[in-house]
């Protein structure tokens, strides 16, 4: 029978109920994990709807319900973006062999967002959204109808980004999207804590200024709009009701049009041969760049690596967001120091240990190009200075931004060459313990260790860390004799060549220390990469 005859909102969402039993069904250990994340998510919902609903009749209620409405809304938006596996139903090519249309599957997948943990959350936290604004039987009823449209706005915007985006979901970048989900994460719980740090010190009544702007904004406005009822200002209210009925038609219109394109264009897998040409132009582009012979070779694949890799570009945009996070938080918060700059450095610098790890049982070709120290040394020297390119910037912008918002001018030399000394330390000890401590990397799955290799990870990084603190001993011990001694400020510019030229010799003393190491562990370095 065709779509239009047989109801397809049922079955979707019948589908959806299936796909979830059926999922539970895998194993032991995903059912408990569903079933405990249900739990916790339920309590979580229960505790947020208690303190909504205490915070009922308080002066700034409603600026705290339409700022979390907005949280809410953009938590729809970038969940399919990082968790794309974590509803099916989210791409709409695996019925593209089924004779729907898209406004009824448009109904039906709308429908099916509905059943889930997510939903109910929402559902509840809009709720308590309207119950702490709403004061009277007008308000409640435009609160009812402001709930309902902001739980369809938010699904409604999460369907029609994954439609969207789903080409880009299913592919290798988009495995690397949900590598990323973690940091994500952990960046915003450090603005939420960051948010309620200043919330505390200065009280709710600065969220004012932004709620008066996001109260026009679905769904905020949704619930803006009982607030407004509650207020008397009816035509305001119908206003900010109008505007969430509005981009849920405007969101359900793009994700219709999303839909059909799927339906009926080529996907992405037929396409590659035609941006090879592409690719081989940007190739050709970035070793221009590159210094010629092995050098260069070797500073491509690595930097290929960064950009390509799920596991390694995971680990440097957590390592570059976290060196940025750490002094910038802090100087924000008006606990920082100029010196947490050098924390760029060092995270960054942890990138040098396990070079060979990421290879994984590739390395039997690079294994291969290694006959004497020479080539192990141009090999290490040539992976240094790769992460080098990224590095050294990096690090340069980040004690310069930490040092413009403490306004601390007169020290960045210092920092500067204290942030260099220690980037020359790290990569010095990462050259040596890539060579004595290997270790290998799943392809697959979060672990960054194989099993039975945590005890070499934890060698490899501490111990390297803990020695590119004392071979910075004398750079430190420096820097501390210049700021205790009376009139060393003059002289503190110093550090900056001081400690980028110390840097350079250790750096050069630390990979000629590991080549012939290297060149002679080259079959143990080969089975220790190659367990993941």
């Amino acid at each position: 029978m065709s779509a239009d005859v047989t109801p397809v909102t049922p079955v979707v969402v019948r589908l959806k109920l299936s796909l979830l039993k059926n999922g539970l069904k895998q194993s032991g250990g995903r059912r408990a994990a569903y079933i405990g994340s249900a739990v916790a998510v339920l309590l979580f919902s229960v505790l947020q709807l208690i303190g909504l609903i205490a915070l009922r009749g308080h002066a700034h209620a409603g600026s705290v319900v339409v700022l979390l409405v907005a949280v809410l809304a953009a938590g729809w938006a970038v969940m399919p973006l990082f968790f794309p596996s974590g509803d099916e139903t989210l791409d709409p090519t695996r019925l593209v062999m089924l004779p729907l249309r898209p406004r009824p599957l448009v109904r039906a997948l709308l429908m099916a967002s509905l059943v889930g943990i997510g939903p109910l959350f929402t559902l509840c936290m809009l709720t308590g959204s309207v119950i702490a604004v709403a004061h009277g039987g007008v308000a409640y009823v435009v609160g009812v109808i402001g709930a309902v449209l902001g739980l369809l706005v938010c699904v409604a915007l999460a369907r029609t980004v994954a439609a969207a985006n789903i080409r880009l979901l299913t592919s290798r970048k988009g495995r690397d999207l949900a590598v990323l989900s973690g940091l994500v994460i952990a960046v915003g719980a450090q603005v939420v804590n960051f948010g309620a740090q200043r919330l505390g010190s200065r009280g709710l009544g600065q969220l004012d200024g932004p709620a008066e702007v996001l109260k026009w904004v679905p769904p905020g406005s949704a619930i803006g709009a009982a607030d407004s009822a509650s207020e008397g200002s009816y035509g305001v209210a119908f206003l900010q009701l109008a505007l969430s009925a509005l981009a849920l038609v405007v969101l359900l219109g793009v994700w219709s049009r999303h839909l059909t394109q799927l339906m009926t264009s080529p996907d992405g897998s037929t396409l590659q041969a035609a941006d090879s040409r592409s690719r081989e132009r940007n190739s050709t582009g970035l070793s221009r760049l590159l210094p010629a012979g092995r050098t260069g070779t070797v500073m491509e694949r690595s930097l290929r690596y960064v950009w390509r890799d799920p596991k390694t570009k995971a680990a440097w945009v957590t390592s570059l967001a976290i060196g940025l996070i750490v002094p910038v938080f802090n100087a924000l918060q008006g606990t920082g120091s100029i010196y947490f700059a050098c924390f760029a450095a060092g995270m960054l610098g942890v990138q040098m240990y396990n070079q060979f790890g990421q290879d994984t049982s590739a390395f039997w070709m690079v294994a291969m190009t290694i006959s004497s120290t020479r080539d192990a040394y141009v090999e290490l020297r040539a992976r240094a200075l790769a992460l080098l390119v990224i590095t050294l910037p990096y690090a340069t912008l980040v004690t310069v931004l930490t040092t413009a918002m403490l306004d601390d001018w007169p020290k960045l030399p210092e920092v500067l060459g204290l942030s260099f000394a220690l980037l020359g330390a790290m990569l010095a000890t990462g050259a040596w313990t890539s060579a004595r401590f290997p270790y290998s990397i799943p392809q697959e799955g979060y672990k960054n260790v194989a099993p039975g290799q945590s005890g070499l990870a934890f060698m490899a990084i501490l111990g390297g860390m803990v020695s590119a603190a004392l071979l910075c001993a004398p750079v430190i011990a420096g820097t501390i004799w210049l700021n205790v001694s009376e009139g060393g400020e003059r002289w503190s510019w110093l550090l900056l060549p001081v400690g980028t030229v110390y840097g350079v010799l250790i750096t050069v003393a630390g990979l000629r220390l590991a080549a012939p190491r290297t060149a002679r562990r080259l079959p143990e370095i080969l089975a220790l990469v190659s367990k993941g």
